[in-house]
């Protein structure tokens, strides 16, 4: 275990959902830019940003300050925000990363299955077991600025710096599919699973990296026989409506995207985050499962050309990273990854299921690990 120090994000209580639902409970992402980190909750349709508030004495990297950037005041959301939170549509956003001025989020782009609940009748469950359903916000893809002024980062829907004029976008699609979906329900090898609920290694997105003009898409779901798969696409903007992409035909036979499949040992990937022209893999459960959790390094990853097969012998581990055990069993789920302090030679990982051992509830507060990386 390479683990070297800890993050202590601490959040403003005005900003949960609830007292029950609160931000730190559960981050599904996470980005570091300059000296400000952000964090999604995947139950949520906004941003958190925390400023780093150096390193105490105790070794700890302290995070605060905390502002809230609601997603509808920079993209159009296929169902807003409603006055009752109670009602929202979570964009279930499971990437982010910063890349040439813009952070980039993904929403997973799945369905889901309602769970069973033990004080429910058998007839009861038996219905939920059997409804299956998508909430209008998950098919995003989007881009939006990030301004710096007096080195403090903050979203903005468009705006100009460093002599470069930038805009918010996203992909196109709407409450029941993104251009993505569309394409890939030709697909040989994906088109089955679109319909398949993604905690049943139906499809779904949970990570995401921007190298230059591509884009890596991770997929948790599904692992066929094994093979765990990145989406590679390349995007366009419409050139009648600024706010909106489209995708690149780069792919074989005018395909908009690449597919590489790895054989990670029957994990799906929780997250991506290059380094350099490596790509690191969180590869984790793709069922509803816990552990193992991997950090897998692809070498040359982010430069790949065409589509791709990749072997286990291509595929060096970098670390085993915790999870929930023993009383902590079916908490602690790494979820986000990011590269930490200078020259990357660090991870910071986020937890989504955070045990109580991460929470502080007087501060509403939850921990975070970095761990150093190799080389």
């Amino acid at each position: 275990m390479n683990k070297i120090e800890t993050a202590l994000l601490g959040f403003k209580q005005k900003f949960n959902l609830s007292d029950e639902k609160r931000i730190c409970d559960g981050l599904s992402g996470v980005v570091s830019i300059g000296n400000t980190l952000w964090v999604v909750n995947d139950e949520m349709t906004s941003l958190e940003r925390l400023k780093c508030q150096g390193k105490w004495g105790d070794g700890t990297y302290r995070y605060g300050d905390h502002e809230q950037f609601e997603l509808d005041k920079y993209i159009n959301l296929p169902a807003p925000s409603p006055s009752n939170p109670e009602d929202i549509q979570e964009a279930d956003i499971e990437g982010l990363d910063y890349s040439d001025g813009y952070l980039w989020l993904i929403g997973s782009h799945s369905l889901k299955r309602t769970k069973p609940k033990q004080e429910k009748s058998n007839k009861d469950n038996f219905e939920r077991l059997a409804k299956v359903s998508a909430d209008a916000n998950r098919f995003l893809l989007a881009r939006i600025p990030v301004m710096a002024e007096n080195g403090i980062y903050a979203l903005e829907r468009e705006g100009e710096q460093d002599g470069k004029r930038r805009t918010a976008a996203q992909l196109h699609g709407d409450d029941k599919s993104s251009e993505l979906t569309v394409a890939l329900a030709q697909d040989e090898h994906l088109q089955a699973f679109l319909s398949i609920p993604s905690k049943d290694n139906g499809f779904d997105i949970e990570g995401v990296a921007v190298v230059g003009d591509r884009i890596f898409i991770g997929l948790r779901g599904p692992v066929l026989r094994g093979w765990a798969v990145i989406l590679e696409i390349e995007l366009k903007e419409d050139e009648d409506k600024a706010s909106t992409m489209k995708l690149k035909k780069i792919g074989p036979d005018d395909r908009p995207y690449h597919k590489h499949f790895l054989a990670l040992g029957g994990l799906g990937i929780r997250d991506l985050c290059a380094r350099g022209s490596d790509l690191l893999i969180l590869a984790g459960p793709t069922m509803d499962l816990d552990g193992p959790v991997t950090l897998i390094n692809w070498p040359g990853g982010t430069q790949p050309e065409g589509d791709s097969l990749v072997f286990v012998d291509q595929l060096p581990i970098v670390m085993e990273v915790p999870y929930g055990r023993g009383k902590n069993k079916g908490m602690d789920h790494a979820e986000g990854i990011t590269l930490f302090g200078e020259n990357a030679h660090s991870v910071l990982i986020v937890y989504d299921a955070a045990s109580k051992d991460r929470q502080n509830n007087e501060d509403n507060s939850v921990t975070a690990d970095i761990f150093e990386l190799p080389g």
